[in-house]
């Protein structure tokens, strides 16, 4: 029987969260560290001897571009990788490209703070994680999912939010505490599923 293998990674370190600023659906590139992070999960994931038939990532081109780093690494420069805008960031709304202390100040730390860490509560004009969650889990559903169960090595490269929505019904976890778990930049997370797609390991390959 082949491996049901999925491999999740939050992409590396972007401008954007080097600065302290909401990102969202914003497009900063990867800094330095951002692409160190990113070919150090290649290597990670070459030491293990993984590798992969199908790959997917968002539609924001810091996830795209630490997907093809990591494949780079792995030699699998050609591997079939399918976007989707699925896959993307949650949208911050009005909060996007703003700096974390400056929103403190306008809004308050208290609605900062719920904002960032609530389940249902949006930003003005963005989406809560609870939104990020209902776009997400379809397309996972729908086509990552049925590639792991039919024995393809998947990898996921995208983001801390959308990321968040996946490891949530992975590993169970509950509108309380899935807003307070964080992903590291570049950190692999490598599950392996039983026929019936719960868990049957999970690995995440920090430094």
């Amino acid at each position: 029987m082949s491996e049901r293998l999925l491999v999740l990674v939050r992409h590396g370190q972007s401008d954007w969260n080097l600065k302290n600023l909401f990102t969202g659906w914003k497009d900063p590139g990867l800094t330095e560290q951002g692409i160190d992070e990113a070919k150090a999960a290649g290597q990670r994931l070459k030491a293990l001897g993984l590798s992969f038939d199908t790959g997917f990532t968002s539609d924001l081109t810091r996830a795209q571009n630490t997907m093809k780093l990591i494949l780079a690494e792995l030699g699998q420069s050609d591997l079939p990788v399918t976007r989707d805008q699925a896959l993307n960031e949650r949208d911050y709304g009005d909060l996007s490209g703003l700096n974390k202390d400056e929103a403190r100040k306008q809004w308050g730390e208290d609605q900062v703070h719920l904002w960032r860490r609530s389940y249902d509560v949006p930003p003005p004009g963005g989406e809560s994680l609870k939104d990020t969650v209902a776009r997400v889990l379809p397309f996972y559903n729908q086509e990552i999912l049925p590639a792991v169960l039919r024995g393809e090595r998947t990898i996921v490269a995208a983001h801390g939010n959308s990321l968040r929505a996946l490891v949530m019904v992975l590993d169970r976890l509950t509108p309380k505490t899935i807003p307070s778990m964080e992903l590291a930049t570049g950190v692999p997370l490598v599950y392996r599923l039983k026929a019936d797609s719960t868990v049957e390991s999970k690995q995440v390959l920090t430094a």
